[in-house]
């Protein structure tokens, strides 16, 4: 007896169907046009309750149909999914807009001329084509590191107190770096005003802005690290202690490589928390024209004092320095943030 044996063509569950799709496309539809319509017999007027009415008839819409093409729970699962959605438009449309205006507004008077030149020669009146922004770049560059080399020992040994050592003290020292969380910006400008400039008698110089961010690098280190360490197995801390090594070795040749990209992250986020601030930078740098090389003597000046002073002059070039000067931060610090995360995954990936 002979049989013959049929290849049965595998099948793709995936593929949608105009079944699956024409209840969606229907639901779309009329959430849209429910939504004009509310809109356009109803007290909501404008953007603001466009967009209300749109989220509250999505969520309903999605919900009514998956209940009555599943069940209860189907009708949750799309609610949670519109929801999400939601979430995510509320962070993505404000940042794309918030990108949108600096690039327009900030590549009006962008050349590279502007990287070559102050504004020792130039008044914020001037036309864009007059003067630079040389002075802020030196001069963030300048403060910023000077924070971030003492900021970055400082908050990850913090860290490692509080959660390798766990010493006597780690409860306080968790209490400390939350507080600091917390402290205004200008709090940490005023500290270092009161103690580094009135009581040690200092002048205003790019060493006591660095002081003044450091204050608030710190706390944002030092947790960012903690929440990282806590990440590592508790496997590798055991093998290293197996092999008889100390604690302290134990920390530096396995727990810190293994966390390193973690860190690098920390240390990211701790320049990012400060590299804007413009608070504690009025009352300890000065602010100056002309570039200063010396970060320990003489007024400094940094793009967050650059922007400051060009917004409140009001001129209409002014505003445009200002603008320009948010969209050359902008472009540095995403390039610096680039760099940092690629050398730190590519020494990673080589071991």
């Amino acid at each position: 007896m002979t049989q013959t044996l049929t290849a049965v063509q595998p099948g793709r569950p995936w593929k949608l169907t105009p079944k699956q799709i024409l209840p969606d496309l229907f639901g779309a539809i009329f959430t849209v046009a429910a939504t004009f319509a509310i809109v356009a017999i109803s007290p909501l007027k404008g953007k603001l309750g466009f967009a209300l009415t749109l989220i509250f008839m999505a969520i309903i819409t999605a919900t009514t149909i998956s209940w009555i093409r599943r069940d209860r729970k189907a009708a949750m699962n799309s609610t949670t999914t519109v929801l999400v959605y939601i979430a995510a438009a509320f962070v993505i449309i404000p940042l794309t807009s918030v990108i949108y205006e600096i690039v327009k507004l900030g590549t009006v008077g962008f050349s590279f001329g502007i990287f070559t030149d102050d504004m020792a020669e130039s008044s914020s009146e001037s036309p864009l084509t007059e003067g630079g922004l040389l002075h802020a770049v030196i001069g963030t560059a300048y403060i910023v590191t000077f924070a971030t080399f003492l900021a970055t020992p400082i908050g990850i040994l913090t860290a490692l107190y509080i959660v390798e050592v766990k010493g006597r003290f780690a409860g306080l020292v968790r209490f400390f770096v939350q507080a600091m969380s917390g402290v205004p910006s200008i709090v940490a400008g005023l500290f270092i005003f009161a103690v580094w400039m009135i009581q040690l008698g200092n002048a205003y110089s790019g060493i006591a802005g660095g002081f003044a961010l450091t204050v608030l690098m710190i706390p944002t280190v030092a947790r960012t690290s903690e929440e990282v360490l806590k990440l590592i197995p508790q496997d590798l801390r055991e093998a290293g202690l197996a092999l008889g090594a100390t604690q302290w070795r134990t920390v530096a040749m396995v727990i810190v490589p293994a966390a390193r990209s973690g860190l690098v992250t920390a240390i990211i986020l701790g320049v990012a928390r400060v590299v804007g601030e413009t608070a504690p930078l009025l009352l300890t740098i000065g602010g100056a024209d002309a570039i200063n090389l010396n970060p320990g003597q003489g007024n400094m000046s940094a793009f967050p004092y650059y922007v400051w002073k060009n917004l409140l002059i009001g001129n209409e070039n002014s505003i445009s320095r200002a603008w320009l000067g948010v969209f050359v931060l902008m472009i540095l610090v995403l390039i610096i943030f680039t760099l940092a995360r690629y050398f730190s995954s590519a020494r990673g990936n080589k071991k």
